[in-house]
């Protein structure tokens, strides 16, 4: 015995089916050119361009961040934080490895008396 499944009515007299929302016709030309690039890029690259292969990926890339200038906006303007913790970070480490490099220094005089 089998089971089907039998799809809700669009017009359900108690409300209790699902409206069906209507499917954009408008399609996404910048994501479209942006795909197909990258599709050009990734079948350069493939059969041995290398240099045509990343010519048209930066090509990709270089649409994408123009699709998408609020979202680099952003990162743009939290990139000093990003560089000062970074900055903050080799600085702990620096001194760390000074500190470690003088008890070294320290053991080894006391080992070679």
């Amino acid at each position: 015995m089998g089971v089907t499944a039998l799809p809700y009515p669009a017009n359900d007299s108690q409300g209790h089916g699902e409206i069906l929302k209507p499917i954009s016709t408008n399609p996404d030309w910048m994501g479209i050119a942006v795909g197909g690039t990258f599709l050009a890029s990734a079948l350069l690259l493939l059969s041995g361009k290398k240099r045509a292969g990343m010519v048209t990926a930066a090509a990709a890339t270089a649409l994408t961040l123009l699709n998408e200038q609020e979202a680099v906006r952003e990162w743009w303007n939290a990139l000093p934080q990003y560089l000062d913790d970074a900055q903050r970070l080799l600085n702990q480490a620096q001194s760390t490895i000074d500190d470690l490099a003088g008890k070294r220094e320290r053991l080894r005089a006391m080992f070679n008396r």
